[in-house]
């Protein structure tokens, strides 16, 4: 399998197989670009990668900086977020390109705090990222010992505040482009860091809004957990490659 390593823009990304459909691999809370590679992930799809089906693009987190930063407020942590999302569409993506040989359409993928950048990342800019697959997030900043005002930075960057509010052209071309994967265990871990009932109502809100969403909640016997998320991914990874 190949794999490469890349300092780009200050940070790391790493390179998981030679063809198939890039997908954008964010890491957990303050996570790196060789966790999904140190926590089993990538040999739980390594099937799809040395069959040519996939290629998995790791990247750091800017987490310590932004969402995690509980010293800020929510709006500066939201502020701070937009100098990831830059990184991400100005240097990344681009790099991705490259790799692929030319523009095409880039999934992504996360756990934990990686499926919340999943998710705001294809409904933010699903004209580069038409597919988003979240395994076990929360997905409402507010929720994460959120304090301050709360002006435009904080607002568009809450899918839980910002999608009851689409409408219009771009709501219809959301619901056109964009396809939400969400996958959930009810296992320990799933309800006390949120992510069980925040899948479950910000799927409910996708919906609402006739978004493509499908939500998918595993068993009780299923942890906030890596060994899930390789489970999960093994499972739904190969529907989409």
């Amino acid at each position: 399998m190949r794999r490469e390593q890349h300092e780009i823009g200050g940070g790391t990304l790493i390179v998981y197989g030679h063809y198939g459909r890039p997908f954008l691999v964010f890491p957990s809370e303050q996570g790196r670009a060789w966790d999904f590679e140190s926590n089993g992930m990538i040999d739980a799809v390594r099937g799809l990668l040395d069959d040519g089906r996939v290629k998995l693009y790791c990247v750091d987190s800017f987490d310590a900086a932004s969402w995690s930063n509980s010293s800020l407020p929510l709006d500066q942590r939201a502020q701070q977020h937009g100098v990831y999302e830059s990184w991400i569409t100005g240097d990344i993506v681009p790099a991705i390109h490259h790799d692929c040989g030319g523009p095409q359409d880039i999934g992504t993928l996360g756990c934990s705090l990686g499926a919340f950048h999943a998710v705001l990342f294809g409904l933010r800019r699903a004209d580069l990222f038409p597919f988003a697959f979240g395994m076990s997030g929360n997905y409402d900043p507010a929720t994460w010992n959120g304090w301050g005002d709360r002006a435009d930075a904080a607002y568009f960057t809450n899918p839980v505040d910002f999608v009851p509010n689409l409408h219009g052209d771009h709501l219809n071309w959301l619901r056109d482009r964009l396809s939400v994967l969400l996958v959930v265990g009810q296992g320990q871990w799933e309800d006390t860091t949120g992510s069980l009932p925040s899948t479950q109502h910000f799927a409910h809100l996708l919906r609402e809004k006739g978004l493509r969403c499908e939500l998918d909640v595993w068993g009780h016997d299923v942890p906030h957990d890596w060994p899930s998320w390789r489970a999960q991914l093994a499972h739904h990874l190969p529907r989409f490659c």
